[in-house]
């Protein structure tokens, strides 16, 4: 069961387990994509019964959740009942039911500021926004779950870095570069543009998902990530390249809770899960460009 599967991982995590010949249940709140395939069903993990989704379930995918930094300074309630409250219920619920394997969708937000360096999975988390502290309290709620009496859950904890690729929200960073390049309008960047991040492709984030969901062992916390960054300037450069267009960039004030630099350390996930990240961001960004510029075309054009 793939939760959270009408979203921007979660639709391609559906065809790539579909692809490999496994049945998937998908839920959301939202109904299932055009296109997609697969049973899906439409209810809110806040408030339904989640005992009745998990017969004969064996692997949970968690990808539902209320996304982004900026929003959550103000709507922390909203953010705790989305990211914490329903992590609980759907423990429980798989408590009550056999579930054997949770792979849950955490963030590279939850190491705030490291020093430099990669951050690996040993290190102490220091969330910087209340977004951030949720993401870090549902990791440790699936691993609590896992480590009771008697249980036979293992849970999986995936820390993903900046995700980009087809399909994207718009409001998110790339999509937003690529739009604005394309229109030209102005690009607002948060800070000095020196912000370095980790992109990792959203095919290969889903590569990742599926061998938390195969690989054998313990509980854990994974990075997926790439173990290369580039900074906020250097991507709008490169976007730039790309599409053959100029870029206007308006520079705004740092944003509360946004971190200055992240790159994965990758070495666990490759020992413990066998995977690494195998599409160049250079490959990446033009299919991303290519899906947002189909997008934008007058159908029969």
């Amino acid at each position: 069961m793939v939760t959270g599967a009408a979203g921007f991982i979660g639709r391609h995590l559906v065809e790539h387990l579909g692809n490999r010949g496994q049945t998937v249940i998908g839920v959301d709140l939202r109904p299932q994509p055009a296109g997609a395939a697969g049973r899906h069903v439409v209810a809110d993990l806040r408030t339904t019964d989640i005992r009745p989704l998990l017969d004969g379930v064996s692997s949970v995918v968690h990808l539902a959740a209320l996304p982004g930094v900026r929003p959550s300074w103000d709507r922390f309630d909203d953010y705790v009942e989305s990211n914490v409250i329903v992590t609980r219920r759907l423990l429980e619920a798989g408590a009550q039911t056999g579930l054997r394997r949770l792979v849950i969708a955490s963030s590279s937000s939850v190491y705030g500021n490291q020093p430099d360096g990669a951050m690996n999975e040993d290190q102490p988390p220091a969330p910087i926004s209340p977004y951030a502290v949720t993401k870090l309290a549902a990791e440790h709620l699936a691993l609590a779950y896992a480590a009771r009496p008697a249980s036979v859950l293992t849970s999986v904890a995936l820390r993903f870095f900046t995700v980009y690729g087809p399909r994207q929200r718009p409001d998110m960073l790339i999509s937003r570069i690529i739009s604005a390049v394309r229109d030209g309008r102005e690009i607002r960047v948060f800070g000095d543009g020196s912000q370095r991040r980790d992109f990792v492709f959203v095919k290969d984030a889903v590569r990742a998902v599926a061998a938390a969901v195969d690989a054998p062992g313990p509980s854990r916390v994974c990075n997926v990530g790439t173990g290369e960054q580039i900074s906020v300037t250097g991507i709008i450069d490169l976007i730039s390249e790309l599409m053959g267009r100029p870029a206007n960039v308006r520079v705004e004030p740092h944003r509360a809770g946004d971190v200055v630099s992240t790159r994965a350390d990758v070495t666990r996930t490759a020992e413990a899960l066998g995977f690494r990240a195998s599409v160049s961001l250079r490959e990446g960004l033009r299919a991303h460009i290519d899906a947002v510029r189909s997008e934008s075309m007058p159908v029969g054009a």
